[in-house]
C-alpha cells in the first residue's frame, strides 16, 4: 500500500493545480481512495476529485502570487490604495470573494464587543490575513495562519512581513496536525464542511482541541453557484449539532453571504 500511495501522490502532486498541496492531504484521501477503488488510475482520479472539492474549486485561475506581492508594496504607503489591492486580491479566492460585500461589516460587527485582540489562529485562511486592515486587533497581535496550499502560506508569510505583522502562515493539514498555539480567537471561516468532507470526525476534533478562548466559526450563505437553498438553515442546525453538551456562551450573525457565530468557552 505504501508504494501504491506515493506512486498516487507522486502523480497527483504532478498535476498543475495541485504540485504545491499539502503532501500530508494528498496521503491522507490518496490512501481512503486506494481503498475504496478498484484500479490506481480510478484512485487518482477520485482523489484529484476530492482535493478539487476541499480546495481547488474555490479558485477561478492560478494566481501569480509575485504579481500580488509587488502590488501590495506598490501601494503600501496609501492607505486607501493599500485596502483596495487587499479587496483586488481577496476577491481571487472564492471564500474571500463572497465576503467582499460585508467585509467593512463583518469583523467590525462581530468582534466589537471583545477585549483587545492580541492573538490569532486562521484555520484553513485560504487569502483570508488580506483582511487584516479590516480586522479590530491589537497593534502587535500576533497571527497564526494554516493552509493546504504551500505558495500560498509563502505568500502569506510575505505579506506578514511587508506590513511588519507578527504572523507565520504555514502548509498543513489541520485534520493531522491540530493547530498548538494558545490564542485569544480562533478564526474557522467557512472550513468545518470542507474537513467533514475529508474526515467525518475532523470537525469536532478541531473544536475540541483548538486552545483559544474566542472561536468565530463561519458557514456559507449560498453554495459557490451563488443559489441558498436551505443553506442557513442546515447550516444553524450544524452548528447547533456540534454545540450540543458544550460549555459555550454564543452570538449568532447573518450576514447577506455569510453566517456567523462567536462562541466564548466557558471556564
Amino acid at each position: 500500500m505504501t508504494d501504491e500511495l506515493e506512486k498516487l501522490v507522486m502523480a497527483v502532486s504532478q498535476s498543475a493545480k495541485y504540485r504545491h498541496l499539502s503532501l500530508d492531504l494528498m496521503r491522507r484521501i490518496g490512501a481512503r481512495e486506494l481503498a475504496a477503488r478498484r484500479t490506481h488510475k480510478e484512485a487518482v482520479k477520485s482523489t484529484k476529485n476530492k482535493l478539487h472539492q476541499v480546495g481547488g474549486a474555490y479558485f477561478a485561475a492560478r494566481i501569480d502570487y509575485d504579481e500580488a506581492l509587488a502590488r501590495l508594496q506598490q501601494t503600501r504607503d496609501d492607505p486607501v490604495a493599500f485596502r483596495q489591492t487587499c479587496r483586488d486580491l481577496l476577491a481571487l479566492h472564492a471564500s474571500t470573494r463572497e465576503r467582499l460585500p460585508i467585509l467593512d461589516s463583518f469583523y467590525r460587527d462581530i468582534l466589537a464587543d471583545l477585549p483587545p485582540i492580541q492573538s490569532v489562529i486562521d484555520v484553513a485562511c485560504g487569502l483570508n490575513p488580506l483582511a487584516w486592515p479590516w480586522m479590530p486587533l491589537a497593534d502587535d497581535a500576533s497571527y497564526h495562519a494554516y493552509d493546504i496550499y504551500g505558495d500560498m502560506t509563502a505568500f502569506l508569510q510575505d505579506f506578514f512581513k511587508l506590513l511588519g505583522v507578527n504572523g507565520r502562515a504555514q502548509t498543513r493539514d489541520v485534520i493531522g496536525r491540530l493547530p498548538v498555539e494558545t490564542a485569544d480567537i480562533a478564526f474557522i471561516l467557512k472550513t468545518l464542511p470542507c474537513l467533514e468532507q475529508v474526515d467525518k470526525t475532523a470537525a469536532a476534533r478541531l473544536l475540541d482541541n483548538l486552545d483559544a478562548r474566542y472561536l468565530l466559526i463561519s458557514y456559507p450563505a449560498r453554495s459557490l453557484g451563488g443559489r441558498r437553498k436551505g443553506m442557513v438553515a442546515n447550516y444553524t442546525a450544524h452548528f447547533a449539532k456540534l454545540a450540543d453538551g458544550r460549555n459555550w456562551r454564543v452570538r449568532r450573525f447573518e450576514f447577506e453571504t455569510e453566517l456567523a457565530f462567536l462562541v466564548e468557552i466557558g471556564d
